[in-house]
C-alpha cells in the first residue's frame, strides 16, 4: 500500500504512538505534565508527516490517502489541504521573495527571537488570502476536492470537540480540560505553530535569487533521524516532490555548494546561537548571506501584497492523488 517503504515508521508514529500519547493523560492523569515534551516531539511530527504527505502523497490509493490526510489534520489542529495552496503553490514558487505569503521579512529585516516568535501570528494572517482563494477554485470546479477539504474541516472540529467531551466525562470540567489540553490541543497547537516557525528559521537572512543558498539546513544525523529528514531544506527545495528518505543522499550532493554558514548542526543550537547569546554578542547574530530577498537583482519596487495563486489549475488533481 505504501509508495515508499521508509514509511512504515510514519504510520508507526502517527497511527500507533500519536494516540498513545494523546490519551494516555486521559488514563492516568497524573502524568500530566510529565508527557509534554514527548507529545511535542509528537506534534512536531504531525506538522512534517502533514508537509511531507502534501508534497509526496505516503498511499498508492486515493481513498487512503485522503484518510490519512484527514487523519493528521486532528494533530495538525488544522485541515491538511492548507499545505497546497500556501506552501506547495506559493511558498515554493517565489521562496522567500515578494508575493511569498510566508515572507519572514514582511514588517521586520530583524531576526531576534520577538520576531522568531511572533511570525507565526504575521504568517498565519497572510495565508489567509491564498487560502480561501484556493478554497473557492476548488468550490466552483473541482467538486471532489472541494469534498476533501469539507471533510478534513469537519474531522478537526468534530474530533476536537468529541476529546474535550470525553475528557471532561471521565475526569469533570477542570481537570478534563486539563487532560484534553495536554493529551491532544497543546500538542497540535504546536505542530501548527512549529511548521510556521521552523519556515522562518529555514529563509531568515538566506538568498533566494542563489541556486543554493536559498534555504537554512540543520544537518545533525540523529537530529533528522527524528525529524524524518525535516532539517535538509535545501535539497526539499530543489527537489520538492523527492521523499523525505532520499533527502540526505540529495543533500549530500550539493552541501558544499552551500554556503557553510546556512548548514547548522542543530535547531536547538542555532537558537540559542541566534536567539540567547545573540542578545550578548553580535558574532551569534545571523547575518544576511549573500542577496536580500527584498533586493532583487534588476532592481524596481517591490509589491509586498500576496501573489493569486492559480491553485485548482495548477495542479490540485495531483497533489491529492
Amino acid at each position: 500500500m505504501l509508495r515508499h517503504r521508509a514509511d512504515w515508521r510514519v504510520l508507526l508514529w502517527a497511527l500507533v504512538l500519536f494516540p498513545l500519547a494523546g490519551f494516555a493523560p486521559y488514563l492516568y492523569p497524573r502524568l500530566v505534565p510529565w508527557m509534554l515534551p514527548l507529545s511535542l516531539y509528537y506534534g512536531f511530527c504531525a506538522g512534517v508527516f502533514s508537509h511531507n504527505h502534501n508534497h509526496c502523497p505516503t498511499f498508492k490509493s486515493r481513498k487512503l490517502n485522503a484518510f490519512f490526510s484527514a487523519w493528521l489534520s486532528i494533530f495538525y489542529l488544522y485541515p491538511t489541504y492548507v499545505w497546497i495552496p500556501s506552501h506547495n503553490l506559493n511558498h515554493h514558487k517565489y521562496v522567500n521573495k515578494a508575493g511569498d505569503a510566508t515572507i519572514t521579512w514582511r514588517y521586520s529585516k530583524k531576526n531576534t527571537w520577538l520576531v522568531a516568535s511572533t511570525y507565526y501570528f504575521v504568517s498565519a494572517r497572510w495565508q489567509v488570502p491564498v487560502l480561501k482563494e484556493y478554497e473557492d477554485k476548488a468550490r466552483t470546479s473541482n467538486p471532489a476536492l472541494y469534498r476533501q477539504i469539507r471533510l478534513q474541516q469537519a474531522t478537526v472540529v468534530f474530533a476536537h470537540l468529541s476529546l474535550f467531551a470525553l475528557a471532561v466525562l471521565l475526569h469533570g470540567l477542570r481537570e478534563g480540560g486539563i487532560v484534553y489540553g495536554f493529551g491532544f490541543f497543546i500538542p497540535a497547537f504546536f505542530a501548527n505553530y512549529s511548521m510556521i516557525f521552523i519556515n522562518y528559521i529555514q529563509h531568515v537572512h538566506t538568498d533566494p535569487w542563489s541556486e543554493h543558498n536559498h534555504s537554512r539546513n540543520f544537518v545533525s544525523k540523529l537530529g533528522n533521524w527524528l525529524v524524518f529528514n525535516n532539517g535538509y531544506h535545501t535539497a526539499h527545495h530543489e527537489s520538492p516532490g523527492l521523499h523525505w528518505s532520499k533527502l540526505a543522499a540529495a543533500h549530500s550532493k550539493i552541501a558544499n555548494l552551500v554556503d557553510p554558514a546556512l548548514n547548522q548542526a542543530s535547531i536547538f543550537g542555532y537558537c540559542i546561537k541566534a536567539y540567547l547569546l545573540g542578545i550578548f554578542d553580535a558574532r551569534f547574530r545571523t547575518k544576511q548571506v549573500g542577496r536580500a530577498p527584498y533586493d532583487p537583482p534588476g532592481g524596481g519596487e517591490l509589491k509586498l501584497a500576496t501573489a493569486e495563486v492559480s491553485a485548482v489549475e495548477a495542479g490540485v488533481n495531483a497533489t491529492m492523488a
